[in-house]
């Protein structure tokens, strides 16, 4: 019965509006100190850095109070400057804490190097393929007196003979040099080749 009675008691409401007042403080003063230290209601739209040199974004991220971290350079985009920002994370326009770190991907400054395969007498048909699988292309087919029909017998990059094992940039447009499968005077070129 005691405790009952306390329950009702002026002692107990004094001791229970205290608590909600010292709760409330509290809560408030703590939800201060969150806002100043988070900064609250503060943000930074993340800029474009699309398409910028290094030197360029680095001002830019400076200017608005951010960091930013370069992560390994992606695989040559001819459609953007040789060593600019072809991405970033966050991307612009996002809204972002003041001293945010924004992850930024650089062109690198040209194509990666490729190794030229041995295609030396193998069929056009597998010569395309395994020039391909690294990243050449047959531009041209040019055809000579030999005997063995479709079979490559050399290969070139801008008018030079090359070898297999040879470094070319990855992308690069080729020559076959193939046989015609019989003897004659004539060469004939063909250019293009059509997939």
């Amino acid at each position: 019965m005691n405790f009952f009675r306390f329950l009702g008691s002026k002692n107990f409401f004094k001791q229970l509006v205290l608590g909600i007042v010292l709760s409330l403080v509290l809560v408030f003063v703590i939800m201060q100190w969150l806002k100043s230290s988070t900064n609250h209601g503060d943000f930074v739209i993340v800029p474009d850095l699309s398409k910028l040199s290094v030197s360029e974004m680095r001002n830019v991220i400076a200017q608005n109070n951010l960091r930013y971290e370069v992560l390994d350079s992606a695989n040559y985009n001819p459609k953007y400057p040789r060593f600019s920002v072809i991405e970033q994370d966050p991307p612009a326009g996002n809204k972002v804490k003041s001293n945010r770190k924004i992850y930024i991907t650089i062109n690198p400054s040209g194509y990666d190097k490729v190794t030229v395969p041995d295609i030396i007498q193998n069929s056009i048909r597998n010569a395309t393929s395994k020039l391909r699988a690294v990243g050449l292309d047959v531009q041209r087919i040019t055809y000579i007196e030999e005997m063995g029909k479709d079979m490559v017998y050399e290969i070139r990059f801008k008018g030079k003979y090359i070898k297999p094992g040879d470094q070319l940039p990855k992308t690069s447009k080729i020559e076959l040099v193939c046989g015609r499968g019989e003897i004659s005077d004539r060469v004939v070129i063909k250019d293009e080749l059509e997939e």
